[in-house]
């Protein structure tokens, strides 16, 4: 630990300078003293179903022996997960660490190609993935490593005659499920009765074996797997935990998961929440911000994860202010800033600040929060208990304290995370590895500096990286898949403001074919990039901004040309 940590100082009362990363073997030891202390409380609802947390133990057991009797599965393996937030997730999530597994999270709306590269990269041999998705694995799974499916429809949890109906209004009604085939699959409710029927044989996880592969973009467009093992993920859970549970009562708190479990943030925190016996109300699809609304409105819940573009979401929905927050304990803001006429409004409407924190994916994710109930402050707040940050410049020397006089500048340079929580590294990809890993700390490719008083802010990205509602998008991405338009001569990526999303994708282009119009781009891409990742502005030039060398440089692509 550095000698002189600044920010102990202004540590709210009650959190520890240091936690105990070592108080859990694995995430299974975790979750096997949480349900003997909690067996009879509720665990996850979903869908009008609540799980109890001895419920959840009998289904995950009943997974994890499912899987360890399927070939060549064994301790280690990887095991993706295609789901968005249903019962399922947990049920699945706990087999595969029970079985000595890893969890691949997949985004349930990645392209084939998107699919095809982190299923490859990770050499998962089987995936679990909602029917509604399963079109997408269609095309693509036969050339990956990828031999057993498990694939489960959106209701396969409720009881029936529910989950009929769930499942026939989904499939019939809305036709939410494109036509798709493959014949090797297992539904996970067989899965499950397969398992019930097997012997199960714990598996001894140390903490330094590997819990998540957890995808995330690069500089080079690529997407790299951070290697999470399972003491990185608990300390995290430690971490965060003595942060925001001052307040807390065992058995006793709701927190409400708008955000997809299979997001580093949203999977984190429902896990520490876990650790008092809270049950975790999952949203399946938080963009139906009256439905969300609804939801809120049926429970005294206590906590709340979410991003900038939720929280202006629920602002604007009708109902929200008459809802009764009475019993609200602490929301946090993470994946992008959180705005600041979105914090007030926030507090005006429910009498409570948004608790904004600062984290990334290569450290599991948390690094830093604000105090909880500190007003909006522009700042990342203070390292976590067990963790450093330091300002380094590009030599990677230390750089000085913003006192609040002299030139700031001198004290702005990249913002550098070391704890406990941070990753071993990038799966199968040690030069990508070593550029973000020395001497133990991690570069995080945010720009910002440190207070006297220890509160970070960020200032600028050193990475070009587009942060659209908290999920990372990466120029090189975007640039190679419009300049595979043959209409497109050379083309650049940023982001820029967006008052819906925080920020949006706009590519400028020099055009090849002078008739190429921006809805013939947006359409090339629909194909090949996610939702989120689509151009939202599409602009033409005749040359592009570039370095003496030839670099195009991106900062000149925010604004118009110049006339």
């Amino acid at each position: 630990m550095m000698a002189d940590r600044v920010w102990l100082k202004s540590y709210p009362a009650g959190v520890p300078a240091d936690i105990d990363a070592d108080r859990y073997r694995s995430i299974a030891d975790l979750f096997e003293q949480i349900v003997g202390r909690y067996g009879d409380r509720p665990a996850f609802h979903n869908l009008g179903r609540t799980l109890s947390y001895s419920e959840l133990e009998k289904l995950s057991r009943d997974f994890a022996a499912f899987l360890q009797t399927l070939p060549g599965m064994g301790k280690g393996e990887r095991v993706a997960i295609m789901s968005p937030n249903v019962l399922q997730y947990p049920v699945v999530l706990f087999g595969i660490l029970r079985a000595g597994m890893t969890v691949v999270n997949v985004n349930p709306l990645y392209t084939p190609k998107e699919l095809a590269h982190q299923l490859r990269d990770s050499g998962a041999r089987a995936i679990v993935v909602i029917e509604n998705f399963a079109a997408t694995l269609e095309k693509v799974w036969q050339d990956t490593p990828v031999e057993h499916v498990i694939t489960t429809q959106i209701g396969d949890m409720l009881p029936i005659p529910r989950r009929w109906l769930v499942n026939f209004v989904i499939k019939t009604v809305r036709k939410m499920v494109p036509a798709w085939r493959i014949d090797a699959a297992i539904p996970l409710l067989d899965a499950l009765a397969r398992g019930a029927a097997a012997p199960f044989a714990p598996v001894r996880v140390a903490p330094d074996d590997l819990a998540f592969l957890q995808y995330t973009g690069g500089t080079t467009g690529v997407s790299k797997g951070a290697m999470l093992s399972h003491r990185n993920m608990l300390a995290n859970l430690e971490q965060t935990g003595v942060w925001i549970s001052g307040s807390f009562q065992e058995g006793r708190e709701i927190i409400i998961a708008p955000l997809p479990m299979y997001h580093i943030f949203c999977l984190t925190s429902t896990l520490s929440f876990m650790k008092w016996g809270s049950l975790s109300v999952l949203i399946t699809n938080p963009r139906d911000m009256p439905a969300l609304v609804r939801e809120l409105g049926q429970w005294r819940w206590s906590a709340m994860s979410g991003v900038n573009t939720l929280f202006n979401g629920l602002l604007h929905t009708p109902g929200f202010e008459a809802l009764d927050f009475s019993s609200v304990k602490v929301v946090i803001g993470g994946g992008a800033a959180v705005q600041k006429p979105v914090a007030e409004r926030w507090k005006a409407v429910t009498g409570h600040y948004v608790t904004e924190a600062y984290g990334l994916t290569e450290a599991s994710p948390g690094v830093s929060a604000n105090p909880v109930e500190t007003p909006w402050n522009g700042m990342i707040g203070l390292p976590f208990p067990s963790t450093e940050i330091s300002i380094r410049d590009d030599d990677f020397k230390l750089l000085p304290l913003w006192t609040g006089e002299g030139e700031i500048e001198k004290c702005t340079g990249e913002i550098c995370v070391r704890g406990p929580q941070v990753m071993t590294g990038y799966w199968g990809n040690p030069e990508e590895t070593a550029k973000v890993l020395q001497e133990g700390w991690l570069k995080t490719g945010d720009v910002g500096h440190m207070s006297s008083a220890g509160f970070v802010t960020i200032t600028d990205r050193k990475k070009d990286m587009i942060l659209v509602s908290g999920f990372n998008v990466y120029p090189n991405e975007i640039e190679s898949v419009v300049a595979s338009h043959p209409g497109v001569l050379e083309c650049g990526a940023v982001g820029i403001a967006d008052e819906r999303t925080g920020e949006a994708v706009k590519v400028v282009i020099v055009r090849k074919d002078p008739s190429l119009t921006p809805e013939a781009v947006v359409e090339h891409c629909r194909g090949q990039l996610t939702g989120y990742k689509l151009p939202r502005q599409v602009e033409f030039r005749d040359v592009l901004p570039k370095s003496p060398i030839g670099k195009v440089l991106r900062r000149d692509l925010r604004e118009p040309p110049h006339t």
